[in-house]
């Protein structure tokens, strides 16, 4: 599933048109929200190199861990975690806000969510998984 973003949008990375690239992993947990909530949570995956430089914790956020880093965007009840690469941006995994509520509740952990995901090796592998995965 590829989405082209606006070329005003795309224009702060200095190409046309980044196309947002879901890997065999995110495009089938995309395909399981409603038609209405993929639609809302795309429209508002704006990405931009302003935003990425200008990170607040908010709607968007860098992670990183051993040497590799990724971006979380965050909307309502979906967390989107996604590379940039050349003139993709490739989205690893699409997670819901329950899934990651359930994660910590189980782990008990007393740190903010991206906190405690940066720590968890499970939600690494989570990522490592959806890096390897076949791009759609």
């Amino acid at each position: 599933m590829r989405k082209k973003l606006h070329p005003d949008r795309a224009s702060a990375y200095g190409v046309g048109v980044l196309q947002i690239v879901f890997n065999e992993i995110s495009a089938a947990e995309m395909s399981q929200l409603d038609t209405l909530d993929q639609l809302d949570l795309l429209s508002s995956f704006q990405v931009t190199e302003e935003k990425l430089t200008n990170l607040d914790g908010g709607e968007f956020a860098k992670l990183e861990r051993d040497g590799v880093s990724l971006y979380r965007f965050r909307a309502d009840e979906h967390r989107i975690y996604f590379g940039v690469k050349d003139e993709s941006v490739i989205v690893y995994r699409v997670l819901s806000k329950n899934t990651l509520s359930d994660f910590l509740f189980r782990s008990k952990m007393p740190l903010s969510e991206d906190e405690a995901v940066v720590n968890s090796k499970h939600f690494w592998k989570l990522i490592d998984e959806g890096r390897k995965a076949r791009q759609v």
